[in-house]
């Protein structure tokens, strides 16, 4: 598993289509005027970073009992999927935003997952005792959101030829770049604006999709 420039351009489009989100939610931060502290910034790394640690792991125990055919299969099928899906993510951010505030009388597990579904649609709404900073806990919350497609993302990419270090390297690397630099620009802009850069998100992992079934 030696690093190639192959090897180096698929951990760079895999980690960039998976801090898109945490680009995208931290404009949002910064045009709202709620800040990120730096204890906030590295729980939202670490989380995201270890979950795709966790699926990058499963995917590699997973991959020797597969037939080298049907891992560069089922890789490019997951990766192509996903893809697509974020190229619509828009729409599905918009839906989860009009079903948010429906059935608030459910029980606690399934309040907990609508939670993530509505912080997923709406970042802001991680900020819930509205002191305008990201706390810790809600830090936690924030980045579980988030760490939803690494999951899938990471188990797919396992399962074919991949840096693992890399992976990890850019991750943690992307990851507190994506925050700060969304963070910043948001805040220099100081507006609402509606800004969904998914669909470069499902580029990169279409994109490491045709890579990967070479």
């Amino acid at each position: 598993m030696g690093i190639t420039i192959i090897s180096t351009i698929e951990a760079l489009l895999l980690t960039a289509a998976l801090t898109t989100d945490a680009f995208t939610a931290s404009f949002a931060y910064g045009t709202n005027k709620i800040k990120i502290p730096f204890l906030s910034l590295m729980i939202i790394n670490i989380i995201c970073t270890s979950t795709l640690m966790l699926s990058l792991f499963i995917g590699y125990l997973i991959r020797p009992f597969l037939p080298s055919q049907l891992t560069n299969i089922i890789c490019f099928l997951i990766l192509l999927i996903l893809g697509i899906i974020k190229l619509f993510d828009s729409s599905i951010k918009t839906y989860i935003r009009r079903k948010k505030g429906i059935n608030t009388k459910i029980n606690f597990s399934l309040f907990q997952l609508n939670f993530i579904l509505t912080i997923y649609a709406d970042p802001e709404e991680a900020d819930c005792d509205f002191s305008r900073s990201l706390s810790p806990f809600e830090a936690v919350s924030l980045a579980i959101a988030l760490s939803l497609d690494g999951l899938a993302v990471g188990f797919g990419a396992a399962l074919s030829n991949i840096n693992y270090l890399e992976v990890i390297v850019f991750s943690l690397l992307l990851g507190i770049i994506a925050v700060k630099l969304g963070f910043f620009i948001g805040n220099k802009i100081a507006e609402k604006l509606s800004i969904n850069l998914s669909y470069l998100s499902g580029i990169f992992l279409i994109l490491f999709a045709f890579i990967k079934l070479h």
